[in-house]
């Protein structure tokens, strides 16, 4: 028996390949966790929208806005904070393929999409952004698998059993400093994150069965509740990073927006009742135009005098 102990690895090994091919597309990792998450997080979504009384296809119509605008608004942010990392080719700046999405940039434009796009139908942001907030954390968990197979997203050095390995080679490029290349095992901060993100979204569920959240109430408590953590994380994490004032950037993002979400979710709660629309509300054009279209059906089907 204690051989067999003995025998066991003393870290998580990474894994020898990042991507797999089908004929002759390059299926990357990284993209195959964000898809299966994007589409867990609108089955999600669908679901919970439809508890409160909405129409669940109108997921998908919001998803074809938030999903384009949540890749373009992660990928600016990530260059804007760590243009180091930064292939050095002329599309570099594009290729979220090879990894770089920062979460906090693609929420903002996601929310930003998807604001405009419900207040055009007439339903209440605050509502659907409840609805969403689990979900969302789901997309962000099955994601940071993509991390692991891009071998980054770590912390520092470690000997504890559930060390992620990673090869040299991706220590150097990775940013580490010179002093910790010699280690082979380091904190699998991605691993903590994925773990993080699946506890605070069941809790997010829960506590929208069990308590009277107002409009927005979940989604600043998503805010609050996922920014916390990465106060957490960006304390093991010595990969590479922008540093002011000798922290890393993503720690000044992390407090502020978890002070922000707290004070959010506060006064979200304050806010008196209002009525909240969950169904598409027609413009007064958009009225008309039905209307219309009403007595051109009629003027078909209903037979005319001397007919």
């Amino acid at each position: 028996m204690s051989h067999v102990i003995g025998a066991l690895p003393q870290f998580i090994p990474s894994p020898p390949i990042s991507s797999f091919h089908v004929g002759p597309l390059d299926v990357r990792f990284y993209a195959l966790g964000y898809i299966i998450g994007i589409t867990l997080a609108i089955l999600v979504t669908r679901r919970r929208w439809r508890a409160l009384g909405g129409d669940p296809d109108l997921v998908g119509d919001i998803a074809l806005w938030v999903v384009p605008a949540g890749i373009i608004g992660g990928r600016i942010y990530f260059d804007v904070t760590t243009p180091a990392d930064i292939p050095h080719v002329w599309y570099g700046v594009f290729a979220v393929w090879t990894g770089g999405l920062g979460i906090w940039g693609g929420v903002a434009l996601a929310a930003a999409a998807g604001v405009w796009r419900l207040r055009r139908l007439g339903i209440t942001p605050g509502a659907f952004a409840n609805a969403v907030a689990p979900g969302l954390l789901v997309a962000q968990a099955i994601g940071r698998i993509g991390n692991y197979f891009n071998k980054e997203l770590f912390g520092g050095p470690t000997t504890l059993p559930w060390g992620l390995e990673i090869p040299y080679a991706y220590r150097v490029t990775g940013g580490i400093p010179a002093r910790d290349l010699h280690f082979a095992a380091f904190q699998p901060t991605f691993l903590y994150e994925l773990i993080w993100d699946l506890a605070l979204a069941a809790f997010l569920a829960w506590l929208g069965h069990r308590a009277t959240i107002r409009p927005w109430g979940l989604f600043a408590l998503y805010v609050a509740g996922y920014s916390a953590f990465r106060i957490f994380e960006e304390s093991l994490r010595i990969d590479s990073s922008e540093h002011f004032l000798g922290l890393r950037l993503n720690m000044y993002i992390a407090i502020i927006l978890t002070l922000a979400g707290l004070a959010w979710f506060a006064l979200a709660q304050r806010r008196p009742d209002r009525p909240v629309a969950v169904s598409p509300v027609l413009s007064a054009s958009a009225a008309g135009e039905a209307a219309a279209r009403e007595d051109d059906q009629e003027s078909v089907t209903t037979p005319r005098s001397g007919e």
